[in-house]
C-alpha cells in the first residue's frame, strides 16, 4: 500500500509538473509532445487511483472512510515505531 500511495502521489506531481511545463513552453512542437505526455501522465494517475480504489487502499469518494483508513494506518505505523 505504501508503494502504491507513493506512486499515486508521484503520478499526481507528474501531471502537475507537465501542465506547468506546457504553460512555460513557447515552441509548438514541444507543446505537442508535452500534451501527449500529459495525457499519458493522467492515464497513469487514473490507473493507479482505480487500482487503489478497487483494492480498498484509497477511498476517493468517501472522506470519512478515507480518514478512518488513514488513522488506522497511522496507528499501525506508530506501533511499529515503538
Amino acid at each position: 500500500m505504501v508503494i502504491a500511495t507513493d506512486l499515486l502521489v508521484s503520478a499526481k506531481a507528474g501531471v502537475r509538473n507537465i501542465a506547468v511545463a506546457i504553460t512555460e513552453t513557447a515552441t509548438p512542437s514541444v507543446k505537442k509532445i508535452l500534451r501527449r505526455e500529459l495525457d499519458n501522465a493522467i492515464e497513469l494517475h487514473d490507473k493507479l487511483a482505480q487500482y487503489m480504489i478497487k483494492n480498498e487502499m484509497y477511498h476517493a469518494y468517501d472522506i470519512d472512510e478515507q480518514l478512518e483508513h488513514d488513522l488506522k494506518k497511522a496507528d499501525i505505523a506508530l506501533k511499529f515505531s515503538k
